[in-house]
């Protein structure tokens, strides 16, 4: 393995070449594990028919790899500690290469499903992976901007994801959907051996096996628990409950094993710090505003407006522009005058976005509807990442390893709540304002917004906390 100078987190608050050769290259593979999520999405219909399998298991090659995504998030930091994150990160990058590979070649369902679940091991690790090795590097007076250009993935990845899933399946054919992703691997594995630093593992604790156990089944369970009682319209029966109250019980026993173990798989600890605390309640409400909403748009342009899959995915792609768009200025002034304030900033932002959303009609112009799409993206984009990166700032460089995934982990939790809790009040309100028509169907998707408008609103409670938080941090630093 060829050797490279580490690249060491300094005062200094230049972002030099090599931050940016890294940023380039991590984000790469970021780019290829959050678009595959998605890509299968418009095509289980194709895949269903190839494979001669019924829906209802083809839908497993989409929930089989999110859960197994999920999964893998607690073990992240403790693998990135073991064995070192960039080590971690060149081999699930050249093992997603692998598993992609054979999912494209897959003969039946079955193998589908169980390759593409290895693909979410694989991708579950790279990602906390190489934001852990590029926050480290970055260093607290830069960590806002570099953190910016690692959260383009997860905004781009659904725009990106359905239209070039659509693509992908009616010009080539659905297994593309996953060759794609063998010629990324390769450059990102090529690129990040020779020029990602090497640095040397932490010599990880023991591992917290208990806690190993809670988390990688407590994890999965309550996330696909949520997602079923969603996609049921909340009618849910018993058993279906017993998913999301069994992972429930395990996260629970999990939260124990962490506070009573000397040696935790994730250092729970960290939550006694206000600052800390506050940043982590943002992401999760952030991830129930964010990825919730997520679903409800889409359901104007196709029952509403009765757009087709990919006219509906270019017109619901102005809010990832206007996140992905804010992100330098969110990043440039996190670092300049922290991130509390963006982040009180943003959810203004957001919500003045929101409101016209909420006050949507059956003949809105799509103009407008994409101006508002924009000021709702920038205000995103303004909140979300700066959260990140301020939450981080506020523990020590080497608790970054258990800060990441517990992030990560809370805004998968916030995101599979807020998509199961919009579903049911959009299915509710659909069955209930009258039901068949377009006035009635743009009445429940408005309805559904001022939901999305309450929980924004909430936010500004522990922004303001994080306000303060981060103020009394920068007057202890300046002290001594």
């Amino acid at each position: 393995m060829t050797k490279t100078a580490p690249v060491e987190a300094t005062d200094d608050e230049r972002i030099t070449p090599a931050l940016w050769g890294m940023a380039s290259i991590l984000t790469l593979g970021g780019v290829m594990s959050m678009f595959t999520s998605t890509v299968v999405n418009v095509a289980l219909g194709t895949v269903s028919e190839k494979l001669d399998a019924p829906l209802g298991t083809v839908q497993w090659i989409a929930t089989g790899y999110l859960i197994a995504l999920a999964a893998m998030v607690p073990v992240s930091g403790w693998a990135s500690r073991r064995y070192g994150a960039t080590k971690l990160w060149l081999v699930c990058v050249g093992l997603f290469a692998v598993f992609s590979a054979l999912s494209a070649m897959a003969t039946s369902i079955e193998m589908l499903i169980v390759f593409r679940v290895l693909q979410g091991v694989t991708g579950g690790l790279l990602v906390p992976a190489g934001q852990i090795l590029f926050a480290v590097a970055a260093g607290p007076k830069r960590l806002g901007r570099m953190m910016s250009v690692l959260s383009i993935p997860i905004y781009l990845a659904p725009v990106l994801g359905t239209l070039f899933g659509s693509m992908l399946t009616e010009g080539l054919g659905w297994p593309w959907l996953f060759l794609v992703n063998v010629p990324v691997s390769v450059i990102s594995l090529l690129l990040g051996w020779k020029w990602l630093p090497r640095e040397a593992p932490t010599g990880a604790q023991p591992l917290d096996w208990p806690g190993l156990l809670l988390a990688v089944v407590g994890l999965p369970l309550l996330v696909y628990g949520v997602s079923e009682f969603g996609e049921s319209g909340g009618h849910a029966g018993a058993m279906q409950l017993i998913p999301t109250i069994a992972g429930a019980i395990l996260l629970v026993a999990f939260t124990l094993n962490a506070l009573r173990s000397n040696h935790p798989l994730l250092n729970l600890r960290l939550f006694r710090d206000s600052g800390f605390s506050s940043a982590a309640v943002v992401i999760f409400c952030m991830g129930i505003a964010l990825f919730g909403a997520m679903i409800v748009l889409p359901l104007y342009y196709l029952d509403v407006r009765h757009e087709s899959l990919v006219d509906t995915g270019l017109l619901t792609a102005p809010l990832a522009l206007g996140t992905v768009a804010a992100l330098p200025l969110a990043g440039k002034l996190t670092d300049k005058i922290g991130g509390a304030r963006v982040i009180l900033a943003g959810l203004i932002i957001t919500i003045i976005g929101t409101v016209p959303l909420a006050l949507i009609t059956e003949s809105d112009s799509y103009w407008w509807l994409s101006a508002v799409q924009i000021v709702r993206g920038v205000g995103i984009g303004l909140t979300t990442t700066p959260a990140l990166a301020t939450g981080l700032v506020m523990v020590p460089k080497e608790q970054f390893s258990h800060a990441m995934p517990i992030f990560n982990m809370l805004q998968r939790i916030g995101g599979s709540f807020g998509t199961s809790i919009l579903t049911v009040i959009v299915a509710f309100q659909l069955a209930n304002t009258s039901p068949g028509t377009a006035a009635g169907a743009a009445s429940a998707i408005a309805y559904t917004h001022w939901w999305i408008v309450g929980v924004t609103a909430i936010v500004l409670i522990p922004s303001v906390i994080l306000v303060r938080a981060e103020a009394r941090r920068r007057r202890e630093a300046a002290a001594a």
